[in-house]
């Protein structure tokens, strides 16, 4: 018998390190060769780490939220034959810290569910790989007891994230006709106050019933046994993979970039009109997407950024140096089940409005399943957010750091106007966007919206060149 040593391999072009968000395995398990071991993210890209071999798990070298340096022994296997190690076990090798690593690291359990990207790797068997594939070839795995973990660096549980930790547990009323738990001390008592004990929630093992419950009882009455009874637990949750990464870039905004946030009002009455008639129209031989409101407002920022071309600028603070770009790479903020991600459709200003319906649909489908390329989720020069239906009167959005611009959609409603001399019934929609004060001056935001507004209320004006 010999062991194996399985390094972080190269996860893509230029990176040096990655975040291990997630263990498949656990010290003692048994692996086949292109088992999933392991799960790193880098640049909101997630890559599984496969085994090349088969073998025992005898050492895992990093934690969830570990920052690992690539070429870093991550894990150790006891194989058939020579192996390609000797000696004592590695010391764990991360960008976080290096501490010798406990016998028996991380458990196998709650995961972290990120979106993966197509990763440029090695083709030889020990190469990442970017599947949907979540069940590892290991053998069955111990339940373990995990103890909390704090949320930012500091000393790690073994334990996968989330970890929780439960104090004073409540539990509810037993059901009727089961006898319920007490010592001969406690129903004394109860029947001294007269209590029906069936009705009191136990917060011992098994639902036992103790003095400290039939004081709760006594306290707050039998609105304890109808589901009000307090819940005191603690779940410690770490912020790991992509939750981190958007945590960084939130806290990187907002700490560094002074916003000023100008939310207007837009009749698009017009445009919705203008909108269901494109909708409706087929032609013979021609495939056209579904159109929504964004494709009209990107081509309406187009048009506005050809006027103000500093709005599409990525502004680098440190060296105080404005990147002011000709193409016109539009973020779009986009929700999936990992969390918030920004497919960018690049140069808007070369496609027409069904061009970049298309390009939308195609990028938030592949966000949401988990394809997105990196090349995909990095490059934007401006940011549109939207929540649809859940967009809200008004919202004050967060810039994409460098971004000096974001554009919020909010929702549409009917509301009643007055057209000087009636109200009428108009769709009307409010667009709240922020700028980066430091570069771009409350007058020129303004100005930059006002021309949007007008396009959008006269939506043929999108289409003149």
């Amino acid at each position: 018998m010999g062991e194996h040593i399985i390094k972080l391999p190269d996860v893509g072009e230029g990176v040096a390190e990655a975040e291990l968000v997630e263990w498949h395995v656990k010290v003692g398990d048994i692996v086949r060769e292109d088992s999933v071991l392991a799960a790193v993210m880098t640049d909101k890209a997630t890559v599984e780490i496969p085994s090349p071999v088969d073998g025992e798990i005898l050492w895992l070298g990093a934690e969830i939220g570990d920052t690992v340096a690539i070429g870093s022994p991550i894990v150790r296997l006891k194989v058939a034959g020579e192996g390609n190690v000797g000696g004592a076990a590695p010391a764990k090798v991360t960008a976080e810290s290096t501490p010798t690593p406990s016998p028996s690291p991380q458990g196998g359990g709650g995961r972290v569910s990120t979106t993966k990207a197509d990763a440029k790797s090695a083709t030889s068997k020990n190469a990442p790989r970017t599947t949907d594939a979540r069940e590892s070839d290991t053998g069955i795995r111990a339940a373990e007891t995990e103890s909390p973990s704090p949320l930012w660096g500091g000393a790690r549980g073994g334990g996968t994230a989330p970890t929780s930790r439960v104090v004073g547990p409540v539990a509810a009323p037993r059901p009727e006709g089961e006898k319920p738990l007490a010592s001969p001390a406690v129903r004394l008592r109860a029947k001294e106050a007269g209590i029906d004990l069936r009705q009191v929630a136990g917060s011992g093992p098994a639902g036992r019933i103790g003095h400290e419950d039939i004081e709760a009882f006594l306290a707050h009455g039998p609105q304890v046994a109808r589901g009000l009874a307090r819940n005191d637990a603690v779940e410690d949750i770490k912020v790991v993979g992509l939750r981190r990464k958007i945590a960084e870039k939130m806290m990187l905004s907002k700490s560094r970039i002074p916003h000023i946030t100008y939310v207007e009002e837009i009749d698009v009455t017009a445009l919705e009109e203008l909108r269901a008639a494109l909708n409706k129209e087929k032609r013979p031989g021609v495939e056209r997407p579904k159109l929504t409101l964004l494709p009209f407002l990107m081509r309406a920022m187009v048009k506005a950024i050809s006027d103000q071309p500093n709005l599409n600028s990525l502004f680098d603070d440190e060296a105080g140096i404005i990147h002011q770009h000709g193409g016109i790479h539009i973020g779009i903020a986009a929700q999936t089940p990992s969390g918030l991600v920004v497919p960018v459709v690049k140069h808007a200003e070369a496609r027409d409005i069904w061009e970049c319906g298309a390009e939308i649909i195609r990028l938030a489908e592949a966000a949401k399943s988990g394809t997105a390329t990196r090349d995909e989720l990095s490059g934007s020069t401006i940011t549109i957010t939207s929540l649809g239906a859940m967009g809200g009167v008004a919202t004050t959005p967060v810039i994409n750091h460098p971004e000096v611009a974001i554009i919020g959609v909010n929702k549409m409603m009917v509301r009643p106007v007055w057209d000087g001399t009636q109200f009428i019934p108009r769709k009307m929609m409010n667009l709240s966007s922020s700028f980066d004060h430091r570069v771009i001056d409350g007058w020129d935001a303004a100005v930059f919206i006002q021309r949007i507004k007008t396009l959008l209320e006269t939506p043929a004006l999108i289409f003149v060149n």
